[in-house]
């Protein structure tokens, strides 16, 4: 009887403590993280790139900060899963390896607008161009906003060279030319050049 009231106690302590109920969920919680989130990063086929990935050009990098900075990732996903229903309508489901270069990557779920893993080279820059500037003139029904001034604001060449460097540092295999040569590739060119650039190299490694 002792033992089964010491347990009892032991139960009660816990259910009438919300510090000490606190503290057990996030230790449980942080445990199971770990023993789940843990050996990924040891696993080759979620750490090592597609073959034929490259790192995003300059270009294609300044597109991709605009894109995170227009919050596109809120209505677009850029996670195709290995589903039958999924693979019909986008194509290859994604996988790891083609994100290995990405920080942060863009995966998500959140679809009010079609998912853009595989948008890379299914229309043209200028099918873009139109589609950004005023997305009606052709998907009538579209409630995506017109991003009409990204064709107005310039890139700063400045800012690139950076960027490549703190990449450089969480290992994306920039090289010292290509660091250098940064500035001078985004130099004169808008900020809807650089979201094309971007969205015309989305999922372009694995076969359509």
């Amino acid at each position: 009887m002792a033992t089964t009231n010491t347990k009892a106690s032991g139960h009660a302590r816990i259910e009438t403590s919300n510090f000490l109920m606190i503290v057990l969920v996030l230790l449980t919680v942080a445990v199971g993280g770990a023993v789940e989130i843990v050996p990924l990063f040891f696993q080759r086929s979620t750490t090592e790139a597609t073959p034929g990935l490259k790192p995003y050009t300059a270009l294609q990098l300044a597109g991709r900060d605009i894109y995170i900075r227009e919050g596109c990732y809120n209505c677009h996903s850029q996670m195709i899963r290995p589903f039958r229903s999924e693979t019909l309508r986008y194509g290859h489901y994604s996988t790891a390896g083609e994100f290995v270069y990405d920080h942060p990557f863009q995966w998500g779920s959140k679809r009010t607008g079609p998912d853009l893993h595989r948008v890379g080279g299914k229309y043209s820059d200028e099918w873009h161009r139109i589609h950004l500037t005023n997305p009606r003139d052709l998907v009538p029904e579209s409630n995506m906003p017109a991003y009409s001034w990204f064709a107005k604001n310039t890139l700063d060449p400045d800012d690139m060279a950076p960027k490549l460097r703190a990449l450089r540092k969480v290992g994306v295999p920039y090289t010292d030319a290509e660091i250098a040569a940064a500035g001078d590739e985004v130099k004169g060119r808008s900020e809807l050049d650089a979201v094309i650039a971007y969205l015309q190299v989305l999922g372009t490694v694995l076969p359509k």
